[in-house]
This record gives C-alpha cells, sequence and structure tokens, in this order.
C-alpha cells in the first residue's frame, strides 16, 4: 500500500529505484487503449468527476431518508420526519438543509446486497464488486477489486500532475484492521489513490497532509529536478534500455504530481473566504466536504471524503443520541453547503455526488445489556443512496421498501449496479476487460447503470 510518506531523499536520487510513488517499472500507458472505452449512446457519461460523500460504519435508512412515521414504535423510532420542496418526499427532522434543497437530489431507497460485514460491505460498495474470497473482517489485500479512482486510473493514466483520485480526511483502518475498498488492489499500487490523514479544519493543514517526504518542499522541487539530471546523466547507459526510458517516464509523472501548483492550490484552505467557510461548518465535515470541492476544481476526477472516523455511523447503541448530536447537523450543513457551492459555481453539472454507507441499519431498535442505550444493528437488504449533479434529475424517489423498511418492495438495487452508475457516468464502459495479479482478463463491473437517476423512469 503506498503512502506519500513513503517517499524518501534517495528515492529522488535512486534512478534505479523501481518503487519511486508506487510507480513501478511497467509503463505507464499499458493499457491506454482501454482508457477510450466509452459506454454505449444511452450510458449518461457526462461527468468529469465523481465526489463520494461515504458514511462509514453504515447509517439508519430509517432514521434519515426512508422514515416510517406509521410503523409500530420500535421500528419507526425517536425521529420524526419533515416535508421537503418535494411533494410526498420526507427526510429526518435533524436534516432541514437538506429538507429545503431535495430538489437538487435523487433518493433511491432501494439499494441491496447480502454483506452484513463492515469491512466485506464498504469493498463491495467502493469497488461495486464483491470482495473475492470474502468472509468475516477480511482485511485488505492485492487481490481486492479496485476502488474507482484506482480503475480510472489504470484505464486513463495521466501525467498533468493531478492524482485521479484522492481520500480524505482519514484511512479506514482500525488496529490490524485495514478497510478494503480503499487501493487499487489487483491492478497494483502505482494506481491507488492519493490519502489524506489530517482533518482540513485544523489550523496546521497544508499539503505536507500528503505526507510527503520530509524536506521536500514544492518550490524546491526544480532544484532537485536539476539534481536527478545530473545522477542521469552519469548513468547514461540506462537511456538504451527500454526499462530506462519507462523508468525516466515515471520520474516526471512523480515530480509533476508533488510540484503540481494546482494540487497545491487546492491544499491552501485559507484562501478560501471565512464566509464560505463558516458555511461549510468549522468540523472535520465540513471542512472535508470543501476540500472536495477544491480538490474537483483542481482536476481530481475522484475524491471520496469519509465523514467521520472509522465506523463512525456505527449505530448499535444510542443510534438516535448519536445521530441527533454528532452526525446529523454537520452532515447536514456540510452537503448542503456543497451542493450549493458547486451549483453556483458550475461545478454540478459535470460532477457526480454519491452519499451513502456501506449498508443500513435494522428496522427494529434493540437493547443489548442491562441499562444499554437502544440501538440498531447491521442491515443490508434494504439502504439509501443520495445521488445529486452530473445530469442527475433532482427531486427523484427510486424505489419503495416494505412498510417496516426490512426489504425492497420494488425492483432493487445493487452495490454493483452503483459501481456500474459511477463508471459509466464518467464515460467508462463498466464492462471492460481489466487484467488481474494473473494478468487474466476480468470484466471490471457486472452491474448495471441506474438509468432512472436521469431518466426518472423506472421498470
Amino acid at each position: 500500500m503506498f503512502h506519500p510518506a513513503d517517499i524518501t531523499r534517495r528515492s529522488f536520487l535512486q534512478v534505479g529505484y523501481s518503487g519511486l510513488l508506487g510507480l513501478g517499472m511497467s509503463s505507464l500507458v499499458t493499457n491506454r487503449a482501454n482508457a477510450n472505452q466509452a459506454p454505449s449512446p444511452s450510458l449518461p457519461g457526462r461527468a468529469k468527476s465523481v465526489i463520494i460523500v461515504f458514511l462509514t460504519g453504515a447509517p439508519s435508512h430509517l432514521d434519515m431518508f426512508d422514515m416510517k412515521p406509521d410503523a409500530p414504535a420500535e421500528i419507526r423510532g425517536e425521529f420524526r420526519p419533515t416535508a421537503t420542496r418535494v411533494p410526498g418526499l420526507h427526510v429526518c427532522e435533524h436534516l432541514p438543509r437538506l429538507a429545503a434543497r431535495s430538489n437538487k437530489y435523487a433518493v433511491v431507497r432501494t439499494l441491496s446486497h447480502r454483506d452484513f460485514n463492515h469491512l466485506v460491505s464498504t469493498h463491495h460498495v467502493l469497488t461495486g464488486h464483491q470482495q473475492p474470497g470474502a468472509f468475516f473482517d477480511k482485511v485488505a489485500s492485492r487481490d481486492d477489486w479496485p476502488s474507482y479512482a484506482a480503475a480510472l486510473d489504470y484505464l486513463r493514466p495521466r501525467n498533468d500532475g493531478v492524482p485521479s483520485g484522492v481520500n480524505l480526511p482519514t484511512f479506514l483502518m482500525e488496529g490490524p484492521l485495514t478497510w478494503p475498498g480503499q487501493h487499487a488492489g489487483f491492478l497494483g499500487p502505482r494506481h491507488d489513490p492519493w490519502q489524506i490523514t489530517r482533518d482540513p479544519n485544523r489550523p496546521d493543514f497544508g499539503m505536507d497532509s500528503l505526507r510527503r517526504a520530509e524536506g521536500i518542499d514544492i518550490t524546491r522541487l526544480d532544484d532537485r529536478r536539476a539534481l536527478l539530471a545530473q545522477v542521469d546523466g552519469q548513468q547514461a547507459h540506462l537511456a538504451s534500455l527500454a526499462e530506462g526510458r519507462r523508468l525516466s517516464d515515471q520520474q516526471r509523472l512523480a515530480f509533476s504530481i508533488l510540484a503540481s501548483g494546482r494540487i497545491a492550490r487546492a491544499f491552501q484552505m485559507d484562501q478560501e473566504p471565512t464566509a464560505v467557510r463558516d458555511r461549510y461548518g468549522r468540523h472535520a465535515f465540513g471542512q472535508s466536504l470543501l476540500l472536495a470541492r477544491r480538490l474537483v476544481q483542481a482536476g481530481v476526477p475522484v475524491v471520496q471524503a469519509n465523514m467521520g472516523i472509522v465506523q463512525n455511523w456505527d449505530s448499535h447503541a444510542d443510534n438516535f443520541g448519536t445521530l441527533k448530536n454528532r452526525n446529523l447537523p454537520p452532515l447536514d450543513q456540510g452537503v448542503s453547503a456543497l451542493l450549493d457551492d458547486l451549483e453556483s459555481s458550475g461545478l454540478l453539472d459535470d460532477t457526480l455526488v454519491m452519499l451513502l454507507g456501506e449498508f443500513g441499519r435494522t428496522p427494529r431498535i434493540f437493547s443489548v445489556g442491562n441499562g444499554a442505550i437502544p440501538g440498531r444493528d447491521h442491515w443490508a437488504p434494504c439502504f439509501f443512496g443520495v445521488f445529486a449533479g452530473a445530469g442527475v434529475r433532482g427531486g427523484l424517489v427510486l424505489g419503495r421498501s416494505d412498510r417496516i423498511g426490512a426489504f425492497p418492495a420494488t425492483a432493487p438495487y445493487s452495490a454493483d449496479d452503483v459501481g456500474a452508475t459511477v463508471y459509466s457516468a464518467l464515460g467508462i464502459n463498466p464492462h471492460v476487460e481489466v487484467r488481474d495479479r494473473q494478468n487474466r482478463p476480468v470484466t471490471l463491473n457486472r452491474g448495471e447503470v441506474m438509468q432512472a437517476l436521469w431518466t426518472g423512469r423506472t421498470a
């Protein structure tokens, strides 16, 4: 697994070091033909960027976007629904800003899969494919399927100094458990998204939050480039080797990413007007979403903003207190500001925004042990997703769950379908073949595009 912190000064000077920035000796232009695998004309393919607002730990669908006010008390819970701008659509009373912006997004109420484990489900939702050899708490490995950003980087490699994907502000890892779905999997570490592991709300937040090697400053990279050129000159014989030519390409890409003024400026959060920062909220949720917008403006095509630390939305106990007091207010503020900001800047037309977790929560409220505050357990058969931008029709409600929110009452959408939708929106044929670690051809995604997000028509 690659982190920019793994770069050392010596790495920049050892021309033969094949792991620089995780970009091995193999050519960065391999499979460029696949990069232009276009979807069929019926697919949307209009997004330049995707922002994944990931509610790690799995939020309760029954307490946010699929409330059941007429169900028994042990199902409906403590929260009351509030009306939105869309007739017939009600959301949680603790999401007033999103209720006022319901015309900007579509709600899918019938996402469904079979995995009740956090790690396995996270892989499924963030890659659009079931985890190979999945079992309870199966940690990340190079046999996993690639994340959306990694697959995009594989199919459309770039050398303009802008990474294909950035994950922020937390790396999903707890003790020995590393969440799958955050990496390039079998495509290899050279395609791993960049990781930001510092709260953008901190006053010392900056470009070094990418954990670049200490002492390598953006303003000094030109000097390092000149020094490297001298070393290259002393080893001119490498130029006659095909591997040497490829290494030269990877060095240029490494420098261009680290020295990119576009990316460096995106991290200058203090350049944002105070009113804008306040509108997003002076908390990790809000400032992470503001940074996501800035990275999209800089040209990053896939940004994943993890809303909270690992399993932040895992509400086995005190479901209602956790949502009301910790999670819903900053989420409501930050996502609403993001939608407003993207719309006012014209970026919403080209940016697909997704808000979802790895599954939902049990319809029935329960308590474990004496004095436990009621909560909800894991529930994968039915959960929600919110989609906006890139031509998605606002004000839609797709799918209907049964009377207690346990199972879809209409045709469900799978996590594979979420993946197909992401790829298609980015102009990639979801069914394109890629190569696994044994160089075998495999189909990237087997889902179906959620066309109804754009057409409003369901089968």
